[in-house]
């Protein structure tokens, strides 16, 4: 493998320095079209609830440990329930949604803290009110659901799902800076290949060096105007 003179290479890239401005501008208005433009923004309504079992008996006030051992194991089994088709398709029916079933699972995501009663449903939609009111419905149907199947009155929302102002997925500042650190690696790399591949000779100390002979003079070239 040839070496690489640093010092050469950094010359190289000084001279073009035009070429890698313009490469990662290039792909800076590229990140700022993409994103401002062709991306579609979307919106996210979350909703948290927790699992608290509720005593019939007024005498007892207090949770007892088994009461939370009991909550933490159910909160598995109440994620799978809140995307079960008989959620979802109540949920459908209830805002005369247009999506499919599996439209709509693939728009929620359930998730919950370790060791924790907590459960979190989050809806992704393009519309911001959509999000939110499809978030706080499924929150809804599943703890009616969760009555009638358990005949169990655990399921407590903490958080109602709000009308989000902001997309989550539109990070103009980020991905233009990305785009940009990408358009400076890229140019780089391709600037660097050029170089490395280069066998030209372009001047007389580069025949000293690769071929060990002395220079003994030099032909000039002559323009255009010197042809007679």
């Amino acid at each position: 493998m040839e070496e690489v003179d640093l010092k050469d290479l950094f010359l190289y890239f000084l001279k073009r320095i035009s070429i890698i401005i313009a490469i990662s501008f290039a792909f800076l208005l590229f990140g700022i079209v993409y994103t401002l433009t062709l991306k579609t923004p979307m919106y996210k309504g979350d909703t948290t609830l927790i699992l608290v079992s509720k005593d019939t008996d007024s005498t007892k006030s207090t949770i007892t440990q088994s009461d939370i051992v009991l909550n933490q194991k159910l909160v598995s089994t109440y994620s799978v329930i809140v995307k079960s088709k008989k959620v979802l398709n109540q949920v459908i029916e209830n805002l005369k949604l247009s999506y499919s079933y599996s439209e709509l699972y693939s728009h929620i995501t359930v998730t919950n803290e370790n060791d924790t009663e907590i459960i979190k449903i989050s809806v992704s939609d393009k519309n911001a009110e959509l999000a939110a009111k499809i978030a706080n419905t499924v929150a809804n149907v599943f703890r009616d659901e969760v009555i009638e199947i358990y005949n169990l009155e655990n399921v407590t929302i903490i958080d109602k799902a709000e009308v989000q102002k902001s997309p989550y997925n539109i990070k103009v500042v980020k991905t233009t800076g990305i785009c940009f650190v990408a358009g400076i690696a890229i140019s780089v790399m391709l600037l660097f290949i050029f170089y490395y591949f280069d066998n030209s000779i372009k001047s007389s100390d580069e025949v000293e060096k690769k071929l060990g002979i002395a220079v003994i003079g030099n032909i000039p070239q002559v323009g255009k105007k010197g042809k007679k």
